[in-house]
């Protein structure tokens, strides 16, 4: 236990690091937000039509384990964000996560570049379910699959 915790210590320079890294804000009159500049710095919206979005993400070293792969965290992060925002191509607003689901399928490793496509699967009283699959762009492999359920009104937004 003592070498696991001396192992996750982080050092003042280190944490003096990543608090100077430069955070911009992703909405017009919003605070910034390291988590989105930290986790989603880099997707790329390839195309959005209604109940679908197709986007590209290249694995950057920031989301990585120790052996070089996308940690598991990055991928079930990109599984609820893609998935969230796919409902907004139908001019809903964002509702939320009442429960994900994910199944690791192959890994993505640093440089990987991935497709992500997501579609909305239907919408049921205050439910929708989207459906999102991560894949490899060069071999086609699928590196994970996505079932995510949200909940609250199907207001239609003002975009």
């Amino acid at each position: 236990m003592e070498r696991a915790l001396e192992a996750l210590r982080v050092g003042n320079d280190k944490a003096k690091a990543v608090d100077g890294l430069p955070v911009r804000a992703h909405r017009p009159g919003q605070e910034a937000s390291f988590y989105e500049g930290f986790a989603l710095r880099g997707i790329r919206v390839d195309r959005i039509q209604p109940g679908f979005l197709l986007c590209s993400f290249t694995v950057p070293p920031r989301l990585t384990d120790v052996s070089g792969k996308m940690a598991a965290g990055a991928v079930v992060n990109l599984v609820d964000q893609v998935g969230a925002a796919v409902m907004t191509s139908e001019g809903h607003h964002k509702k939320p996560s009442v429960d994900i689901s994910v199944a690791f399928l192959s890994p993505a490793n640093l440089g990987d570049e991935l497709e992500i496509r997501s579609k909305v699967l239907g919408n049921k009283g205050g439910l929708t379910g989207t459906h999102i699959l991560l894949m490899n762009k060069t071999t086609g492999q699928v590196v994970a699959e996505g079932r995510h359920c949200l909940f609250g009104n199907l207001i239609k937004s003002k975009i």
